[in-house]
């Protein structure tokens, strides 16, 4: 079975009171006790592209020296070589999820310059920034030049420039005193782009003030904006669902998207990028408002994106089910789009369960398929 098809299949088991593998060893979600913190200072937005520029390290000039001993005041040219510049290199490792701590401009030290009595200069330490697992680098033109897919794979983005050769280095048969040395090298100055191939195990899609940020804290400690204005949400926030056997699913709440999304509209193909990192979707539709004409945009703008994204499993979820007009509303949306919708109040905790049950099945089946 495809990992769309298992997933409607178990939405729809789960809309009728039972599994649909027919298994009763799916371990339950943890619901957070501890009381959240009201400070704003600990608002954290998850960064999944950034475009950054490398500056490798000059290399060490060499240096001009002449050993002078008591018994000899001529022994001949002693002057060092300059060390070699650092590296830029992007790591994949696990202990890091986005990229918000990646600096705008990454540069790695210089190499120290030669010193007389034939002492060479320092090599320069390289600069290893870690990325998460499955960033994707590219140039300037789009091309990707790396995939670190795998655990402590790197990518050396700008090497560091040689250390020049101290006046030692010259000396030949016809030049037995040489006044020269070598400046050190400039280090590579390059320009990526790193975007991460996989954000969260599931994105909430939807209109802007559909409640997906109210949602996200209502099933995870993640602490995104939540007001009544359009657009309260400007970058992704990552929340973890946390299930009682230590199995953690993430679930990512994107900006929302409105009508012509697809044109770049709002915040348009940074939006739809951002869904596309995502292995599965959860739509959110605000029953309280046309929430048919909703649903129909939102597969519109996804299908017009991307039709790989139109195709990725979706559990379309109605909220706001606590108000008078959502109820009326709820029959009809499903008459009108033949759907299986999963109706919510993320606000009081309604039927938030169910649908942490779903996610979970979704997850492990997902899991599966990519073993």
């Amino acid at each position: 079975m495809s990992f769309k098809k298992f997933a409607a299949t178990a939405i729809s088991a789960a809309l009728r009171g039972h599994r649909a593998t027919g298994r009763s060893d799916l371990a339950p979600a943890l619901r957070n006790k501890k009381k959240k913190s009201e400070n704003s200072y600990t608002l954290q937005q998850f960064v999944d592209a950034k475009v950054v520029r490398t500056v490798g390290g000059k290399g060490g000039d060499g240096a001009i020296s002449f050993l002078r001993l008591w018994s000899n005041a001529e022994a001949g040219p002693d002057g060092g070589d300059g060390g070699n510049g650092g590296h830029v290199i992007f790591q994949a490792s696990a202990s890091v999820n986005n990229l918000g701590h990646i600096q705008s401009v990454l540069k790695a030290e210089d190499g120290e310059k030669g010193y007389n009595k034939d002492c060479n200069g320092k090599n320069a330490d390289h600069l290893v920034i870690e990325v998460p697992v499955g960033t994707v680098v590219k140039d300037q033109s789009g091309c990707v030049v790396a995939d670190l897919n795998k655990e402590r794979s790197m990518f050396v983005a700008a090497r560091g420039g040689a250390g020049g050769h101290g006046n030692h280095f010259f000396i030949s048969d016809t030049m037995q005193a040489p006044q020269v040395a070598e400046y050190g090298a400039d280090g590579e100055a390059l320009k990526y782009i790193l975007e991460l191939q996989s954000m969260a195990n599931f994105g909430l899609v939807g209109f802007p003030n559909a409640g997906k940020s109210t949602l996200l804290r209502a099933i995870s400690r993640a602490r995104p904006k939540v007001a009544s204005y359009p657009f309260t949400t400007l970058q992704p926030h990552l929340g973890v669902v946390q299930y009682i056997d230590y199995e953690r699913v993430t679930v990512a709440d994107l900006p929302g998207l409105i009508p012509g999304s697809h044109k770049n509209r709002g915040l348009g193909i940074t939006f739809l990028k951002h869904a596309e990192r995502c292995s599965a979707l959860l739509m959110v539709i605000d029953l309280s408002s046309g929430p048919w004409d909703q649903l129909e945009v939102l597969k519109y703008e996804l299908s017009q994106f991307s039709r790989d994204l139109a195709q990725r499993p979706q559990i379309i979820i109605g909220n706001k089910i606590d108000l008078p007009e959502s109820k009326s509303n709820l029959q009809e949306f499903q008459q009108k789009t033949g759907e299986k919708i999963i109706p919510i109040s993320a606000k009081l905790g309604i039927n938030l369960s169910l649908v942490l049950e779903i996610m979970r099945e979704i997850y492990q089946q997902n899991v599966k398929e990519n073993e």
